[in-house]
C-alpha cells in the first residue's frame, strides 16, 4: 500500500479556496465552520484536509490570496502612473474610497483576521501581521521617494487613514466619510510639504 497521500483534484482545492474566501470575508473566519465551507464548495471534508491540512492552513491561504489581489491593484496603479509615487499613493486612496463606499464592503481581510485572532503567536495572526507589514513597507518606500518634511510621520498618517477607511466603510454608509479618503490623503501630502509639482 502506498504511503503517499492522495492529492485532491485541483478543481476541488480551487472550489474550497473560492468558497472559503467568500465566506470568511463576508461572515468572519471564526464564524464559518469547515462543514459550511465544504457544503458551499460541493466537495468532501477529506478533500479540504488533503489540500490544506487544517482550517488554519486554509485561512492562511485565504489571506495570501487576499494580499495577491491587493498587489494586483497596486501593480495596475504603478503601471498607469510610472515613476510618480505621489500620484500612485493618491490613486490608491481614490480607488480605496470607491471600494469602501460599495454595499457589502467588509474592510480589509488582514485587519479583520488580526481582530479575530488576538493571540500574537497564533499562525493566522502572524501571517496577517506579516502581510500588513509588507503594505506598510510599500507606503514607506513611496514616501521615501518624496521630499516630505517628516517621512515617518507621513507614513504613519497614511497607514492610519487606510486603517480608518477599512473600519469606517463598514460603519458609516452610504457612502459615509470614506468617500473623502482621497481628499484626506492629498491634505496629508500637502501638510508634509508635497505638492502637485512633484508629479
Amino acid at each position: 500500500m502506498s504511503s503517499h497521500k492522495a492529492v485532491p483534484h485541483p478543481c476541488a482545492a480551487d472550489k474550497i479556496r473560492s468558497s472559503a474566501r467568500e465566506l470568511f470575508y463576508n461572515q468572519g473566519i471564526r464564524a464559518v465552520g469547515v462543514d459550511e465551507i465544504v457544503q458551499k464548495a460541493g466537495v468532501t471534508k477529506p478533500s479540504l484536509y488533503r489540500a490544506f491540512e487544517s482550517k488554519d492552513g486554509l485561512t492562511t491561504a485565504y489571506l495570501i490570496d487576499y494580499q495577491q489581489t491587493f498587489w494586483g491593484r497596486i501593480d495596475a496603479i504603478c503601471h498607469n502612473h510610472p515613476d510618480n509615487p505621489r500620484t500612485q499613493i493618491l490613486a490608491y486612496f481614490d480607488d480605496l474610497a470607491l471600494r469602501a463606499a460599495q454595499p457589502g464592503y467588509r474592510g480589509c481581510a488582514l485587519t479583520n483576521a488580526i481582530v479575530e485572532y488576538p493571540d500574537p503567536d497564533h499562525p493566522v495572526r502572524r501571517e496577517a501581521a506579516r502581510l500588513k507589514h509588507e503594505i506598510r513597507e510599500w507606503i514607506q518606500q513611496k514616501v521615501s521617494n518624496l521630499k516630505a518634511n517628516d517621512p515617518g510621520l507621513l507614513t504613519d498618517g497614511l497607514i492610519l487613514l487606510m486603517e480608518g477607511v477599512y473600519t469606517a466603510g463598514q460603519v458609516f454608509y452610504p457612502p459615509g466619510p470614506v468617500i473623502k479618503a482621497g481628499k484626506l490623503a492629498r491634505l496629508l501630502l500637502q501638510s508634509s510639504g508635497i505638492s502637485a509639482d512633484q508629479e
